[in-house]
């Protein structure tokens, strides 16, 4: 023992690393401390950032499923004011729910005494039973009062309210709590005329909300403007109590802080003590309603990776602390030897010869080691001077590329815009032409003889097919056009040349005084297997596009076959369409000229609905003499 004392006093190595653990230890626990706390900080900022991840992607899956909804309700709203009938009525009710599986109930509830053969009371309701769909009208009751129906009259606009259906009328899950999509309509003459209002089920928006949840203790929930529960794990708490009933402002400030915080719409992340236990509460507003969501993760979910972290810490501080003595030991006594012969060395380096590299040796003395320790670092030096000027290299590609894309998003933006102003332009000239017309007859219809009415009536019947025609090429390049577009019935017998001809008789209506050649090598008995809506559309489309552009003389449509197919050649004489944009004509918004006529959509629909029916629409580059398009779709006769 007494000679190990002495060993230790008299060896200079062990003396100094006894003094390099004596600097370490508080530099090491100090370090392995601040690194503690520090993963502390980042795991609790992690979960933040993870539970407002989960919470936008749920918030944005419930707007999906919101945005749909809206979009079916306007739509059948629009045909509802538009054909108001009673069967009609049933039949939007319906298509409402058996186009959108996500919608459990659509309902059209009008004003007293609309349809005076039906009473005071009239209100058609759809609900989705299972797979089946049912449409029946309500029994009588003062619907006028309920909540769907109240709130979008005195507010004069469509709105989302959540209700709980007492009576459970709607047989839904979630015992009867619905969110429903309630929109005005209104007569022609600006009359109030009645609400039609679209439900979800909150157990189908619970569903899609909860689908992701980042800890196993962690929930959503959901308020409204006044602060009441709609969608929480506690079900006693829903439509009954609000987030600051029994809540102390001394006792639970943080909790009255987050309801005004949700409730005011307003957006991010606070620590709140829910039911005596820490939790990180994520919220944020739902778009387009007055409801908030949120989501609530206990610390103690959030920090039991952290928890198991402590454990591991212990053992690790105690075998650092015996690394460090260990190799500070070792460094020590190579450190002490002679270390001449390095220096020249070691200045070339400081005078930053960097590119020439030390050679490694074998030596196993100090000077040795610090050579060969000199030149690994060297060598990584100019790696990471390498490594820089890549760096550089790529940074200077990816400035280019966010130019690229910064002129990329300027030419949409232009796009945009021409679109919209083109649209405007397109939409206004025809309604300003109705309007102006009918604002002639208002003022001055005894003036009038009947063939200046009827030429204006005329007028304004053609203003408004165009502007019907506008809409519903809108309509098609939209999502939901599109997506009914693809769903469509393809097995309808359609007689190849009766469809031909109701495509000129439609276009003659728009232009009455051009003569359009009829030509067909099919007897009338020669039947189709397709669908006969989107067919009709794309030969009215091209029809009325070689009316519109050809030299108004000689339009032609021509039938003929080939063994397996049926062949629509469409023949105009006039301007034809230059080569260099031949083929932007079939990309939608897009024209040749920005200043003429029309949305840019014709063709591009055209060539969609007939690729949809499984044939081709093609351009014939070979004809000069104006322009000449082929439809090509699969020969099937009965």
């Amino acid at each position: 023992m007494r000679n190990t004392f002495r060993y230790i006093r008299t060896s200079t190595s062990i003396k100094l690393s006894l003094g390099i653990l004596l600097l370490a230890v508080p530099i090491f626990v100090l370090a392995m401390g601040v690194l503690f706390l520090q993963s502390r900080r980042m795991i609790r900022e992690e979960a933040m950032d993870r539970a407002s991840s989960v919470l936008t992607n749920s918030v944005q899956r419930v707007c999906r499923y919101l945005n749909v909804t809206e979009t079916a309700t306007n739509v059948s709203a629009w045909l509802a004011t538009e054909y108001l009938h009673p069967d009609s009525l049933f039949s939007y009710s319906r298509r409402v729910v058996q186009l959108n599986g996500n919608v459990d109930g659509c309902s059209i509830s009008m004003e007293p005494n609309t349809f005076p053969q039906y009473g005071r009371y009239f209100s058609v309701y759809t609900i989705r039973e299972g797979d089946s769909v049912k449409t029946v009208i309500e029994k009588e009751y003062e619907y006028f009062e309920k909540i769907w129906y109240d709130t979008p009259h005195k507010l004069d606009k469509e709105c989302w309210v959540v209700f709980y259906d007492e009576a459970d009328s709607l047989e839904l899950t979630l015992e009867g709590k619905i969110a429903s999509y309630c929109k005005p309509l209104y007569l022609a003459d600006g009359r109030f005329a009645g609400v039609i209002s679209t439900d979800l089920s909150l157990r189908r928006l619970s569903n899609v909300i909860t689908a992701e949840k980042p800890y196993p203790n962690s929930y959503f929930m959901m308020i409204g403007q006044d602060g009441y529960y709609f969608l929480h794990p506690d079900s006693t708490l829903l439509f009954t109590q609000t987030i600051f009933n029994n809540t102390d402002v001394r006792e639970h400030p943080d909790i009255i802080a987050l309801g005004h915080e949700m409730t005011s719409g307003g957006r991010g992340c606070l620590k709140v003590n829910i039911d005596g236990k820490p939790c990180l509460v994520s919220y944020q507003p739902v778009p387009g309603t007055d409801w908030s969501m949120a989501l609530v993760c206990p610390v103690n979910d959030v920090l039991q990776s952290y928890h198991r972290l402590t454990y591991i810490l212990v053992p690790i501080i105690i075998g650092g602390l015996l690394l460090i003595f260990f190799f500070s030991s070792k460094a020590v006594a190579h450190a002490i030897r002679p270390l001449n012969r390095l220096v020249v060395q070691a200045n070339r380096i400081a005078d930053g010869h960097y590119d020439e590299l030390l050679p490694l040796n074998n030596r196993h003395d100090a000077v040795g080691q610090l050579q060969n320790s000199f030149a690994i670092m060297q060598r990584s030096l100019k790696q990471h001077v390498t490594d820089i000027s890549q760096l550089n290299a790529e940074m200077a590609q990816r400035n280019e590329e966010l130019v690229l894309a910064s002129k990329l998003a300027e030419e949409g933006s232009r796009q945009k815009t021409a679109f919209i102003q083109n649209m405007t332009h397109q939409i206004r000239t025809p309604l300003n032409i109705v309007m102006g017309f009918a604002q002639v007859l208002s003022d001055s219809m005894k003036m009038l003889s009947f063939e200046d009415v009827k030429s204006i009536l005329g007028m304004m019947d053609h203003n408004a097919k165009s502007l019907w025609r506008m809409v519903q090429m809108l309509y098609d390049s939209s999502d939901v056009g599109i997506s009914q577009s693809t769903c469509i019935d393809k097995q309808e017998k359609v007689p190849c040349n009766e469809v031909a001809r109701e495509a000129i008789v439609y276009t003659n209506t728009h232009f009455p005084e051009l003569p359009i050649r009829f030509e067909t090598d099919v007897p009338d008995t020669l039947i189709l297997s397709t669908n006969r809506l989107y067919l009709m559309r794309s030969l009215r489309e091209i029809l009325y596009n070689a009316a519109k552009y050809s030299d108004g003389q000689h339009v032609s449509l021509r039938i003929s076959h080939t063994e397996n197919t049926i062949l629509f050649i469409f023949e105009d004489t006039g301007p034809g369409i230059a080569e260099e944009y031949q083929e932007q004509v079939f990309v939608p918004f897009s024209k040749v000229n920005d200043l003429s006529e029309g949305l840019g959509l014709g063709l591009a629909l055209a060539k969609r609905h007939v690729e949809n029916l499984g044939g081709t629409l093609t351009l014939d580059t070979s004809y000069h003499e104006g322009c000449r398009i082929i439809i090509e779709l699969p020969l099937s006769t009965q």
